[in-house]
């Protein structure tokens, strides 16, 4: 190794370390505008629009590079946005790009953190608990309610997400309320995050997301009997265009 190597490899975890504080501060002062704009901002769909522009001010401020395809696809009325999840910014990311008529269906335990619960609420997120089981079937008949009355939906239906690379299992809860509501289903990919703060890591890192709206499955698609194969079909588009592995495929082998 040469002494300009040998050199350069300190100097990179300086810069490293510095990017990933200078993108922590980015997003910490973007959340405190936020906190105000829905705060004192009326009208759903205004908050959610000004907390959008916030969402785009992080990736931009931070040097995050995007490209977003498919948007003019999706289905002009109600729908349901099912996503891989690989990172704590992924939220962040189809806030930013997708249009403000959408509820993010968020973890239960974002109820224990109160600014951030306060933020979520405000912009109409729901909240769906996973370890109590009345907890679980009362939010269940809530989304099932959503979906009823036409509300456009986000999930993430892996539920959470690992350091390394791969595609979960999904679970059902997405799919039960495109049946119960009849709405077409939106596979979604979101490629990069992963990179830029993946699982059990404090600082993010530079990088470039991809952002990419599939083909909708609509509710006359032969799948739309079953919660099961319905999420299993939105969960093979997702494989073709994800350039990561089967997580089930890789766990049975």
């Amino acid at each position: 190794m040469s002494n300009t190597d040998a050199k350069r490899g300190p100097l990179r975890v300086v810069l490293q370390t510095l990017y990933g504080f200078h993108a922590w501060l980015v997003f910490l002062v973007c959340v405190v505008i936020a906190i105000l704009l829905v705060l004192l901002v009326p009208g759903l769909e205004r908050r959610r629009r000004w907390v959008a522009a916030v969402a785009r001010s992080i990736i931009l401020l931070a040097g995050i590079r995007s490209q977003v395809n498919g948007i003019a696809t999706l289905p002009e009325g109600h729908c349901i946005v099912v996503a891989n999840h690989a990172s704590y910014i992924d939220g962040v990311i189809l806030q930013a790009y997708l249009p403000p008529r959408f509820s993010y269906v968020i973890k239960g335990e974002m109820r224990n953190v109160p600014v951030v619960h306060f933020l979520l609420r405000r912009i109409g997120s729901r909240f769906v608990e996973r370890f109590v089981a009345s907890g679980s079937a009362r939010d269940a008949r809530s989304l099932l309610q959503a979906a009823s009355a036409g509300e456009s939906l986000v999930f993430f239906p892996e539920g959470t997400f690992l350091p390394t690379p791969g595609l979960d299992r999904f679970r059902p809860g997405a799919f039960a309320a495109a049946i119960k509501g009849a709405l077409p289903i939106v596979p979604v990919v979101i490629s990069g995050s992963r990179q830029i703060l993946p699982a059990r890591t404090l600082l993010p890192r530079r990088g470039e997301i991809k952002v990419d709206l599939l083909e909708c499955i609509p509710p006359q698609h032969p799948d739309f009997g079953s919660s099961a194969r319905l999420a299993e079909a939105a969960r093979q588009a997702i494989l073709a265009v994800l350039d990561e592995p089967d997580r089930l495929t890789t766990n049975a082998a």
